[in-house]
């Protein structure tokens, strides 16, 4: 070993001693002055103007503050009338940040105005010369992000003690809605997702998009989740399982996103107040609270949307020939007698109308004119991937799986671990 180690001090040195000629030009250094480089927000040089910064407060208009700004009243209706498909100045929201580029001149005359209407779209007026209107994007990065965990409680808890956006959150539960009873998650469930984050000017947090691919353990049952462009199924982007199933079934598991179930379907109930006599409850019970979104579990007409007895104010919908659903004791409804909806629309909110001991759903479903109880149903499942598409789906998420496969879940302190720590910070 002493042998190699010589024939490697021997190298080192060689290597570092080793002459080179270096010609070395003499020239005359010219420095030329460092301009200082033009910063522009939102495509304009703001040094040119004076810039009022402002939000839009109860009682502005639009044209209440361009006449404050010295804009001429013609050129306000010009833009109300002539761009109103571009920027509807009627829709202006309270709170909204706005700028107005003056001019430097004594006048200080309105000459820009910027309007964002979230943290990434802005509408520019530019009233110079011949008005122009038009749209724009902020500059936005992307930032990959893994995100891991254990349910000690529930999956918003989970997920929030990590400081993460509270997004994630409901768009995991959209990718699983069909698959997995989130009222219904046990100690010990496990997730992995993989999303992006948004930042604008590579510091301003703007938000999380949707799940690029998860991966949830329930009852020990691993179920992956890969977003995926589907054109056979003439939609944008649909969810599927390592094995190429559609995760979307024709109905959701339930009609609120992190209701508990309190109460199940039963032909058989008997309930103390009426003398343990049989009453039957041909419902499914959802207590949330008051407020809480009611959605609708699949696409279909509003049959009834009125106030009945018992049942409190609720919405029925006809999905087909086959199924039609009920949601009860709402505290208001959201949607009119012969309106289609869609899946996860919001048809109304939680309530406690009606017989109800408190807040809840009682959920109703139809087969065939008959309730039955939905959680016992096989309900249809959404087409899988074409055969045709299977082998270009398969390598997309190879190295996806593979990713989600090494991500590690959060180091889980015991009790006891977290006793003997307290008594370290005791101590100190």
């Amino acid at each position: 070993m002493r042998k190699y180690w010589g024939i490697i001090f021997t190298l080192f040195f060689l290597g570092a001693c080793k002459e080179e000629k270096v010609t070395v030009k003499h020239e005359e250094l010219k420095i030329s002055p460092v301009e200082d480089p033009v910063v522009t927000r939102f495509g304009f040089n703001f040094d040119e103007f004076n810039v009022h910064l402002d939000t839009i407060k109860y009682g502005d208009s639009f044209g209440e503050l361009m006449l404050k700004n010295k804009v001429e009243y013609p050129k306000i209706a010009t833009i109300s009338e002539k761009y109103k498909d571009t920027f509807d100045v009627r829709r202006i929201r309270v709170g909204k940040p706005y700028l107005i580029l003056k001019s430097k001149d004594t006048t200080e005359q309105a000459q820009v105005f910027i309007y964002e209407n979230n943290p990434i779209d802005y509408t520019v007026v530019d009233l110079r010369d011949s008005v122009q209107v038009y749209k724009g994007k902020k500059k936005v990065k992307y930032v990959e992000r893994e995100v891991s965990g254990i349910i000690e409680t529930n999956l918003s808890e989970a997920i929030l003690d990590q400081g993460i956006d509270y997004n994630v959150t409901h768009n995991l539960a959209n990718v699983y809605a069909w698959t997995i009873d989130f009222s219904m998650l046990q100690k010990n469930d496990k997730f992995k997702v993989i999303y992006k984050e948004k930042y604008i000017n590579d510091t301003v947090y703007a938000g999380a998009e949707p799940i690029d691919a998860a991966y949830f353990e329930h009852n020990g049952r691993p179920i992956y989740a890969f977003a995926y462009e589907n054109d056979s199924l003439k939609r944008l982007v649909d969810y599927f399982d390592d094995e190429a199933n559609n995760l979307r079934r024709t109905f959701l598991r339930m009609p609120v996103e992190f209701g508990r179930l309190s109460s199940r379907y039963n032909l058989k109930r008997r309930i103390r107040y009426y003398g343990y006599k049989v009453r039957p409850h041909k419902g499914t019970d959802y207590a949330a609270a008051i407020g809480t979104p009611i959605l609708a579990t699949a696409d279909g007409t509003v049959t009834e949307s009125t106030r009945r007895g018992g049942n409190g104010k609720y919405v029925k919908i006809r999905h087909n020939e086959t199924y039609s659903t009920q949601y009860l004791h709402m505290k208001k409804q959201n949607v009119k007698k012969g309106q289609f909806v869609r899946q996860g629309d919001v048809i109304g909110w939680v309530g406690m109308t009606g017989n109800t001991g408190g807040p809840h759903v009682c959920y109703r479903f139809w087969k065939n004119g008959r309730q039955v109880d939905p959680l016992r149903e096989e309900l249809p499942q959404a087409e899988p991937l074409a055969e045709e598409l299977r082998p270009d789906y398969y390598a997309y998420i190879n190295p996806i799986k593979e990713q989600l496969d090494c991500i590690v879940y959060p180091e889980k302190i015991e009790e006891e671990d977290l006793l003997t720590l307290n008594e370290i910070d005791e101590t100190k």
